[in-house]
């Protein structure tokens, strides 16, 4: 036995025995270069994490359907008991770029990431908008949009919402820059993603 595992063997041991007992929930992008483990340098146990294409949270919806992300969420918030929600987003998301994409054809005729990309479509078709911005700063734009559509959607959920109110539970954004390394925090009040290490500087 070697690698990662045989290092962290006692505490994975610890963990099949005694359970996990994470704090905080991190809602990411399924995008292999953005782990959220390695990016916020988690161990095992440490980060309860739901990863998606774009790191979307849908509105509260319980019409009946299969809802992986919201199943998800629901299982951290109420057995869990976290206490934390990330919602992490990454630059040069490929879901992203399919939102804004008016010419990219379905990848198989049920077309499901076309559906999921649906929730950006007003924000995407808004950002389309900005002729005088770059495709990259427009899709950067989208990126940090995306975040924000996430929290007001986790404030849809009832059992979050209760929970924001009653000051027991934080939502928080952040985008992690995949070509620098970077992680910019949002700021909760107005909505401006800032590097922790660069106080003042903002994108």
């Amino acid at each position: 036995m070697s690698g990662r595992y045989a290092d962290a063997r006692d505490r994975y041991k610890t963990l099949a025995e005694n359970g996990q007992n994470p704090t905080t929930l991190v809602i990411a992008c399924c995008d292999s270069r953005a782990a959220p483990e390695l990016i916020f340098d988690a161990g095992p146990g440490e980060l309860f994490v739901i990863r998606n294409v774009a790191n979307l949270v849908p509105p509260y919806e319980p019409d009946g359907h299969f809802h992986a992300t919201s199943a998800a969420l629901e299982f951290a918030v109420q057995a869990l008991k976290i206490r934390e929600i990330v919602v992490m987003g990454h630059g040069r998301c490929g879901g992203v770029h399919a939102a804004l994409s008016t010419d990219s054809n379905p990848l198989s005729p049920g077309d499901f990431i076309g559906k999921w990309m649906s929730m950006l479509r007003p924000a995407a078709e808004e950002v389309t908008q900005y002729k005088s911005m770059t495709a990259a700063e427009r899709q950067r734009a989208l990126e940090r949009i995306s975040i924000r559509i996430s929290i007001e959607n986790l404030l849809t959920f009832p059992c979050v919402r209760i929970l924001h109110e009653k000051q027991r539970i934080t939502l928080s954004g952040a985008w992690f820059d995949i070509s620098t390394g970077e992680l910019w925090v949002m700021d909760p009040k107005t909505g401006d993603f800032t590097r922790p290490d660069a106080p003042g500087k903002q994108d």
